[in-house]
Parts: C-alpha cells; sequence; structure tokens
C-alpha cells in the first residue's frame, strides 16, 4: 500500500483551473538556498509543500527557522515581495549566526575563509580544535553573535557528522567530525546573496519561542511550522537542538498554540513524523474544530545512521489550506523525483 501511495504522490498534477494561471518556480528568480545544513531541513520537502502555500498573505512567519528552507524558497520565488516575514528560533547559536551574516556577512566570509583554507591541512583535528577550545567556551562565556562564532557554526555544520546540530545536557556542542573529501566551507557569494535575502525590508529576526512568536499570529499570517520531529523509534530522535530536547509534552503545546493561531484567521501549515503521537494530536476533535487536516505526503530521508536507511518515507502535512494546482515544478525539481503532492488526506 506504501508503494501505491508514493506512486501516486510522485504523478504529475496538471493544471485543469483555467481560470487560474499557473505558476513556474524558480525560472526567471535566482535561488537562494540555505547555507546551512539542518538535521530536518525542508529543501527535499518543498516539492510536496508548495501546493499548500496560499496565495494571499501579508505577513510570513516561521518559529523554527532551523535551515529556512520554505523561506529561502519563497523569497527566491518572488513570493515574498511586498510582504514583512518573522523568522524566528529558540537556538540562540542560528539565530545569531543568521544575524551576523545580515549584518556583518563580510567579516564572516573572511573568519570562514580562514578556516577553509586551515581545514585543507589539519582536517579533524582542527574540527575538534574549533569546536572544543573556542567553539563551546564562548558559548559557555554567554558570546552569541559575533563574526567569528557565525563563521565557526557555519564551519562546524559544513565538516561535522551529516550537518548535525546536537546539544548534550549541558547544552554543549558535541557533534563529532565528518568524513568528507572536499567539503565546500565558505561560498562567498552564496553567503552574500543570503545576506541581502535576510536584509529585505520586512523581515526580521527573533530568538524566540515557537509560542511567543505564535501568540499573536492570525488573519493575514501565513505560518510555517517545521518543529523537531517526533520520533518513529527510541533511535530515531534528532530533537537536541537545545540542552531540554522537544520532547511530547513540547508537541502537544505546539498543537494548542497551532490550532489558535487558525482559530484567529491565521493560514497554518506544519510538517511532522508520521508517528503515532502527531496523528493523536492532529486527528483530535480540537484540531479539527480549528479546521486542521492531516495529509500524507512522500519525503526523502537525508539523515540516517546507516545509509541504507535513508530513501522516501511518508511524512505528515497538517494545514488548515487547501492544496493548489497551477503549482508547477521547475525541470531540476521534475528530475528528482519529488513533485507536487497529490497527497493522501487522513480522515
Amino acid at each position: 500500500m506504501q508503494s501505491a501511495v508514493f506512486a501516486k504522490a510522485r504523478r504529475y498534477v496538471k493544471d485543469r483551473n483555467a481560470a487560474s494561471p499557473p505558476i513556474r518556480q524558480h525560472v526567471s528568480t535566482p535561488v537562494v538556498r540555505s547555507p546551512l545544513k539542518w538535521a530536518g531541513g525542508k529543501r527535499q520537502l518543498l516539492a510536496a509543500l508548495r501546493p499548500w502555500f496560499p496565495r494571499e498573505f501579508t505577513r510570513y512567519v516561521e518559529p523554527f527557522l532551523g535551515s529556512g528552507a520554505v523561506f529561502f524558497d519563497l523569497a527566491s520565488s518572488g513570493q515574498l515581495e511586498g510582504r514583512s516575514a518573522v523568522l524566528a528560533d529558540v537556538n540562540r547559536d542560528l539565530i545569531g549566526c543568521y544575524t551576523m551574516l545580515r549584518d556583518r556577512a563580510e567579516d564572516v566570509i573572511a573568519v570562514l575563509s580562514e578556516l577553509a583554507a586551515r581545514h585543507k591541512h589539519e582536517g579533524s583535528r582542527l574540527y575538534y580544535e574549533i569546536r572544543d577550545e573556542h567553539f563551546n567556551p564562548a558559548r559557555a562565556a554567554g558570546e552569541s553573535a559575533t563574526p567569528a562564532l557565525a563563521a565557526m557554526l557555519i564551519y562546524l555544520n559544513r565538516t561535522g557528522y551529516n550537518g548535525l546540530y546536537r546539544l548534550n545536557r549541558r547544552g554543549g556542542f558535541n557533534v563529532p567530525a565528518g568524513r568528507y573529501t572536499e567539503p565546500r566551507i565558505c561560498d562567498a557569494e552564496h553567503l552574500r546573496a543570503v545576506s541581502a535575502v535576510l536584509r529585505r525590508p520586512g523581515v526580521t529576526l527573533e530568538w524566540s519561542s515557537f509560542d511567543a512568536v505564535l501568540a499573536g499570529a492570525g488573519d493575514g499570517d501565513f505560518v510555517y511550522c517545521d518543529p523537531p520531529y517526533a520520533p518513529l523509534s527510541a533511535t530515531a530522535s534528532f530533537a537536541h537542538y537545545t540542552a531540554g530536547g522537544f520532547g511530547p509534552a513540547d508537541q502537544q503545546r505546539l498543537q494548542q498554540t497551532v490550532a489558535g493561531a487558525a482559530r484567529r484567521g491565521a493560514a497554518v501549515l506544519l510538517s511532522n513524523s508520521s508517528a503515532p503521537l502527531i496523528e493523536e494530536l492532529y486527528r483530535s476533535a480540537d484540531a479539527r474544530d480549528a479546521g486542521l487536516r492531516l495529509h500524507r505526503v512522500p519525503a526523502r530521508r537525508a539523515i540516517n545512521a546507516k545509509g541504507d536507511a535513508r530513501g522516501v518515507v511518508e511524512e505528515l502535512v497538517v494545514t488548515n489550506l487547501r492544496a493548489r494546482t497551477d503549482v508547477i515544478p521547475a525541470p531540476r525539481m521534475l528530475r528528482a523525483g519529488l513533485r507536487p503532492a497529490t497527497a493522501r488526506r487522513l480522515a
């Protein structure tokens, strides 16, 4: 049954609405992608998410910024023109990095270029030196937003194992070095393009919890939530983006917050794993009364300890929006194999 669902979801969706001209994504506008790899990043799921991007909204709100794949996709396709955007995350390192890329990109590039040059000769030895002797001590001392810290985070992200961001219980970054032959550490032109997007009028960065960010979300807002996923098994969790993690109680609190935003008129889109907990939360009477519905979509699992465990899986999309049929993927997306989804709606 699962393979049949995926085959159906991959089938090309032709536009049958003559009154609504098709929109082609990423054709005339330069594509700006995220500067970071991120566990659970949505770059591979964009083809399945785009049909639910609303045509009309005044403000975009993303309280779990992470890699910012959806934000950069909206910005690259021109869908944020004339609109404001609130980009938030509880991860202080992440928001500090984006802030420095926005405000002091050349300083970040200078430090990162030096790290890239040293990495060619020192490899993993440099990785552990930066992690243990510079990055973690600076964080422990209370530093949050400096060009050096931003460059170190990008360096660790590009050379660490699977691009993970993980903290131990004491709040220390503890990801081991990855095994890369020639990692691309410093793409200066790309980082300048990211900086330009973040400097656009109306774009704000906030170090804040999701419930604080969504407290005022309502009519006219497009809210996209990409929380740490509920694990499908005891060994599948990547939720330690903060020392406290993101457990079942947090997932329940998020469901209540999202339902509240939907009742106030916000256009809501949320992605999560197909864990039983998530199905239970968003199939509840409370979620349905708020207009939220569950859909299954195919996604590529990009991060797993076992290489043969990576591949196509089912994930859940929760939304109060109707899927559009006028979103035509660019040829590159079609070749990738994940096309706009004819998603299977769950009762």
